[in-house]
């Protein structure tokens, strides 16, 4: 790398709010609404009866020049009210006023009971054919490539809740079909707190916050949920996997999906398949450590939209390959000891294969938030001919439920109309009339059968890709209220899991349970959860009992011991770097030529490099400066490089920013840049300097020999720092509790 100050363009940094540049001057000339951002995209425009359309999808939004009334009227002024005089009252008759603040009186419409919280985007599916066999899906068909919109979320804390909490993530799909809409409602853990729908309400009502006070707000941390899941113990599998890592997660981008329930796959031959649905993320499973994740819900509590958008705009498209575990569809629909319909169990990927079936791209993120991904409605049971459920008595509840809560939640029963739930297959569906019927029906006879309509619309046969409900033998039985035998069995996969994870994994699972539970008041609930951990690994009670100050229970309930399962551990792999943010600490006297050579080697890489300086605008008046080190926090980054002396900023006064006062034997050295490196250092990620940045690291109390710091020249530290990041965080720069 050349050691003399080169010009080279700026590169290219996500966050850009609007496709032109604003001018410094209130703009006076009248203009078409501008496009939106090369990064966006929007509903396909088809007819709320499944025709497309040929618009544009830019015709979805606003149009013409001036300002209008709703009902198109150019409008002269919006500043003003229609008063009597000047100092008048304002008038009844202003239409424009009351139209205006009536429909921002309606703006907001109910949000999800349960993730309410979201982030989405669009993308397309590519099936790779292997599926064929075993479903007559036509989207599931070698090469077909098929529009998708994808929306994350948490599931219990409100719309404007902080993303980094410890909740699981919705991780649902809607694929577009030319066989109509196919949902796949997922999430981000495998199982569920519960065996049965009807008790769905109690283990919801439980996790919210506490209906007197209405906190806590989005986290598990309080009595009520830990009363429930200690009474039902049914719930222990999902909630040690909350506890685990998966609980927080780095990105949505490196976060698995499931599809919880089994379902059953039909052939062109009328043959079935169970299998089970999973996401496997391209950059692997990564999460974040508790600290960070409390950083974060402080620092930047959209932190999960920001990135899962960021990285669309950046061009790093985020990847994952949908897979299937397929099972014989027997009788007792059972594997290796395994009731395939009890959704708080999971099949080993060890007994049952991930078998990959094709390759999804999010690639444009929504035009407009409320429009998308507030108002897309998923349903288990949109279905797609060649996929069906299975009598899995949580998703049969669910069945139910999803479609129930949109006739409130948008409006009434024509949600299907809205442009991002529109399917992209004709709907000729005898459905008429209702709030917010946007299809202007034509004909006299919306029933069946008939001949005033010409006997229009027609049955269609299985040979014409009708759906087609599989004829399952439905044995000879009795009205009851039970479960079978094979749901009692509530801790041999939660031991499982939990022994399945390394030592520094199940180093986080005590510290999630110890901090939750020490949340509770009451002490009888932190011993009743106790006790359940007792029979799930008593060194993990033992541990979490130490923290709570309580005497760990022994074991009262015999488990059955199984095999790990490897492939419940997050670490052991390396992954592509692609949308992996680093953070360059640089001053006026650093080398820009050096400087700028690592800012394009991590660029060429997907990476996107930010450069942390003490003022803002350009070094040199060359390399732009995208933080300070009043605006830059270290959760925000995957790793950090120094190449700057980490002198004091001209802001580095107390009463201008807490952090950068009060330098502890450095004071020659800015504390923000000391609490980066540290935070760094302390949540396991990478570390490179070079030239003067070592003295910094050293005075920062990081030693230069620990593992994951490296220091070189700038070369060979761009290099070292993209292969640790391969490896997502260096845990062995740490000892372990549990190892």
């Amino acid at each position: 790398m050349s050691d003399k100050s080169t010009s080279v363009p700026d590169l290219p940094i996500p966050g850009v709010p609007s496709p032109e540049t604003p001018s410094l001057a209130e703009p006076t000339e009248p203009r078409e609404p501008l496009p939106p951002k090369s990064d966006q995209d929007g509903p396909e425009t088809v007819s709320p009866t499944g025709v497309p359309t040929g618009a544009p999808k830019a015709s979805n939004g606003q149009s013409g020049r001036f300002l209008t009334t709703a009902q198109g009227a150019r409008l002269r002024d919006t500043d003003h009210s229609l008063k009597a005089g000047p100092r008048g009252p304002v008038l009844l008759q202003d239409h424009h006023l009351r139209e205006k603040i009536t429909h921002f009186d309606h703006e907001r419409i109910p949000e999800r009971v349960v993730h309410a919280r979201g982030a989405a985007a669009h993308g397309v599916f590519v099936a790779n054919g292997a599926a064929e066999g075993i479903t007559r899906a036509g989207f599931l068909a070698k090469g077909t490539e098929t529009p998708v919109f994808v929306r994350f979320s948490t599931v219990l804390g409100s719309r404007g809740s902080a993303d980094t909490v410890r909740d699981t993530r919705g991780f649902s799909t809607k694929f577009y079909t030319d066989e109509g809409n196919y949902d796949l409602v997922g999430n981000n853990i495998p199982v569920f707190f519960i065996q049965d729908a009807i008790k769905f309400p109690d283990v919801i009502h439980a996790g919210k916050p506490h209906p007197d006070r209405e906190i806590p707000q989005a986290q598990s941390a309080h009595d009520t949920f830990w009363d429930f899941v200690s009474l039902h113990t049914e719930a222990q599998h999902h909630t040690i996997w909350n506890m685990s890592d998966r609980g927080i997660p780095r990105s949505f981008r490196t976060m698995e999906g499931f599809g919880v329930h089994t379902f059953r796959l039909i052939n062109a031959k009328g043959e079935t398949t169970l299998v089970k649905f999973h996401w496997k993320p391209r950059q692997g499973v990564h999460s974040l450590v508790w600290e960070e994740a409390q950083i974060i819900n402080g620092m930047d509590p959209d932190f999960h939209r920001r990135d899962l958008a960021d990285a669309i705009e950046a061009g790093a498209f985020p990847q994952w390959d949908l897979g299937i575990q397929v099972f014989p569809d027997t009788e007792d629909e059972m594997f290796e000891g395994i009731d395939l319909l009890d959704p708080t169990k999971m099949v080993p990927e060890e007994l049952a294969p991930v078998q990959i079936i094709g390759t999804m791209t999010l690639n444009a993120n929504p035009t407009n938030y409320f429009a998308e991904t507030e108002q897309v409605a998923f349903h288990p049971g949109h279905l797609v001919p060649g996929i069906d459920v299975t009598n899995d008595p949580l998703l049969q509840g669910r069945l139910f439920s999803y479609i129930d809560t949109q006739l409130t939640r948008l409006g009434g029963p024509n949600f299907s109309q809205i442009p991002i739930n529109r399917p992209h297959a004709p709907v000729n569906d005898m459905l008429r009339d209702g709030f917010h019927q946007d299809a202007d029906h034509s004909g006299v006879a919306p029933y069946h059968p008939n001949s005033l309509d010409g006997g229009c619309p027609f049955m269609a046969g299985a040979d014409m890709g009708a759906f087609i409900d599989v004829p399952a033998e439905v044995p000879a039985s009795r009205k009851v209220r039970e479960n079978p035998a094979t749901f009692d069995d509530h801790y041999s996969q939660v031991r499982m899991f939990f022994r399945s994870l390394t030592a520094v994994e199940q180093d986080h699972v005590v510290q999630a349970y110890t901090f939750e539970l020490g949340k509770c008041y009451e002490e009888n609930i932190r011993l009743r959860q106790l006790q359940a951990l007792a029979n799930i690994d008593e060194r993990l009670a033992a541990e979490v009992a130490t923290g709570l100050g309580l005497e760990a229970p022994a074991p009262n309930v015999a488990v059955e011991d199984t095999p790990p399962s490897p492939a419940l551990s997050q670490l052991g792999g390396s992954w592509p770097v692609a949308g992996r943010v680093v953070g360059v600490v640089a001053d006026d006297a650093t080398d820009l030529g050096a400087l700028s050579a690592v800012l394009a080697s991590l660029h060429a890489e997907g990476m996107v490099p930010l450069v942390i300086a003490p003022h803002g605008g350009k070094l040199g008046g060359e390399v732009t400066v995208q933080r300070t080190y009043l605006t830059a926090r270290s959760t925000e980054f995957d790793a950090v490089v120094v190449a700057a002396s980490g002198a004091a900023a001209p802001d580095a006064v107390d009463s201008l920013d807490a952090k950068a006062g009060n330098p502890e034997g450095h004071p020659s050295l800015d504390p923000r840049v000391t609490l980066l490196l540290a935070e760094t250092f302390r949540h396991a990620k990478a570390i490179g300097t070079w030239n003067d940045g070592a003295s910094v690291l050293m005075a920062a109390g990081i030693p230069l020999d620990a593992p994951g710091v490296v220091a070189g020249t700038a070369e060979d530290v761009a290099a070292e720092i993209s292969g640790l990041l391969a490896n997502h965080r260096v845990w062995e720069r740490f000892p372990t509790i549990l190892a």
